[in-house]
Formats: structure tokens, sequence, C-alpha cells
């Protein structure tokens, strides 16, 4: 089959399109046959190994320990181990792959995946599982979302941000989504309330009056962003952007955050995301029933999966990257 593979870390540049061998699944495995795979800047840092952080994070230190790059999927299922029950080839399904999903096919957990959104296409259910699951546990996990409460997502046009708006909206919250100038129609058009454009205004002009605040974008200062929650407000952080080479952004997530949570009525978290095939499935529903919608801004057909990952790197999509297969 032919796949993204990689074997140094490095930039776009160390990704080649090979023939490799189709993956063999074992008994509680399901290979799927890969129509899309969703790209989000976990895909940078896994083909970059940096921060060095995620090396050590059982990925490889010296060199991936996985080659094949992508995580989230859709496709049709081509066969199932002797254990699956759930699943059967022929069946249409989307969620997740710890061995790459840049590639034609793909190996999979029964646990990781679920049966595809029907009024999806196979481009925007691959948009779904990784970003839309971490706005869901963001917002009801780490967030503790409520009816009623101000919101404020930073990043709204993102990925990660795109479902946050559309998900804390369905939890009938007060969305307001920070964003740039040429973004605030689209963030508008999934549902945000009120937009603060960020060329204009900063997050804490309005002063402390958000109950939660999640940040997908990872650059502002803590003390910024607590001028803007309530004295009992959460923070909920996503991802780790900007920073050094050993802890890059992930410093304010995994240090910074828990030590200044300890002192304030204020409480800041970091979201790490768990795949989770009950949380695929609720968000299976919402889409269903027409209460969110994946964002897809481009696509890119596999043999340009770099180029996909580097037009997410050095832009601001609207929504999600996707690469087709």
């Amino acid at each position: 089959m032919k796949a993204i593979t990689q074997d140094v870390y490095g930039s776009v540049d160390a990704l080649r399109l090979r023939d490799i061998d189709a993956p063999v699944i074992s008994n509680d495995g399901v290979l799927v046959q890969v129509r899309a795979a969703g790209v989000d800047p976990g895909v940078w840092h896994l083909m970059t190994g940096r921060p060095y952080l995620v090396r050590l994070m059982g990925l490889g230190v010296r060199r991936p320990k996985v080659p094949v790059r992508g995580w989230d999927l859709s496709g049709v299922v081509e066969a199932v181990g002797s254990g699956v029950t759930r699943f059967r080839p022929g069946d249409e399904v989307y969620g997740v792959t710890k061995a790459g999903s840049f590639a034609e096919y793909a190996p999979s957990q029964e646990s990781d995946l679920a049966a595809k959104p029907t009024n999806l296409n196979f481009a925007q259910a691959a948009a779904v599982p990784v970003s839309g699951m971490t706005a869901l546990q963001g917002l009801r996990d780490v967030g503790r979302v409520q009816p009623g409460q101000q919101v404020l997502v930073i990043g709204a046009s993102g990925g990660v941000g795109s479902f946050a708006v559309q998900l804390a909206h369905a939890f009938g919250a007060r969305v307001t989504g920070m964003c740039s100038t040429t973004k605030i129609d689209l963030v508008r058009s999934i549902g945000a309330d009120d937009v603060i454009d960020y060329s204009t205004e900063d997050v804490d002009a309005r002063g402390a009056v958000f109950d939660l605040i999640l940040d997908t974008a990872g650059r502002r200062p803590l003390s910024l962003l607590r001028r803007a929650l309530t004295p009992h407000g959460i923070l909920a952080i996503v991802g780790g952007e900007g920073g050094g080479r050993f802890l890059g952004g992930f410093d304010r997530q995994i240090l910074r955050a828990p030590v200044r949570s300890m002192f304030s009525g204020q409480r800041l978290r970091a979201v790490m995301m768990k795949a989770r095939p009950d949380d695929l499935e609720y968000l299976t529903t919402l889409i269903e029933a027409g209460r969110i919608t994946p964002v897809v801004d481009r696509m890119f057909p596999l043999p340009e999966a770099p180029a996909a990952i580097q037009y997410l790197s050095h832009g601001h999509p609207g929504g999600k990257v996707v690469v087709t297969v």
C-alpha cells in the first residue's frame, strides 16, 4: 500500500510517499480502507519531534517509532479480527489509529472507532475525531460547562475551536469566539453569540467576565487569561504551541498552570484528549441532529500530505485540513 512515512524527525522534507506492507490486525483489530484523514497540530509535533517532550512520551527518542503519520481517519472496514463484534467488512467508520492514517489502509482497535455519521462525507468525518473529542472533553470534563455560562473560545476558527464554539452553544452557554478579522463571519456562522477580533482587542479588555475559557492558541500569558476569568472561573488549555525546544508551550499546561491553581480560586487545567468510543458516538448524535457540523478548510490528496501539514503550520485555517486517499 502507499503511505506517507518518515525515518527521521524533521521538516516536511523528511516525509516520503512510499509503498510499504499493508498492516496486519490482531484479534481485536479492525483494518480500515482509509478514505480521508484529518491533519492537526499533533501531526506536526510528531513529524518534527519538537518539543523534545513528545519524544519521551513513548514516541521514539532518536527516530519515530511509528513511521506513518496521521492519527484520525474515516473509511470503510476492510477486515476485522476474530474478537471484533461491533463492525464487519463494508461498514463506514471514523475514529483514530495509533499506527498512522496517511495511508491507503490503517489498523485500529474496535474501541477507537465508531460508525460514521450518516449525513457526513468521508472528508467531513475525518475532521471530527481528534478535534471534536478534544473540544468535547475540554468543555465538558475539564471546563464543566453549564447552561447560561459565559464561555470564551480562543482560536475559535481553528480545528478544535470550531467544534468548541458549536458544542458550547449546544450546551446552552453564551459563547464568545476570539479569532482574526478575516474569520469573524465564519465564527458567527457556527454559533458564536459574540466575537473578539484579536487584532483590535485583547482577551482581558472586557474584564473578569468569563466563567470558562478554552484556549486553543497556546501562547498568551496565564496572568492575562486569568484577568478575563471570573474569581472561580476555569481555564482549559489545549495544546502547547510556541516556547522552547524542550517543553515548548506545554510548560504552561504541565508546570505553571497547576502551580497557579494552588494559590487561586480559579482552576487552570490542561486538556489531554483520550480517544473514547462513547464520546465519538455522542458527537455522532449531535452531528446527525444537525447541532454541530465539521468545518473543512482545505483538502489535499495523499501525495500532497506534506503540503497539508505545511499549510496547517504556516497559516490559520478556517476549520480543519484534511488529507483524502
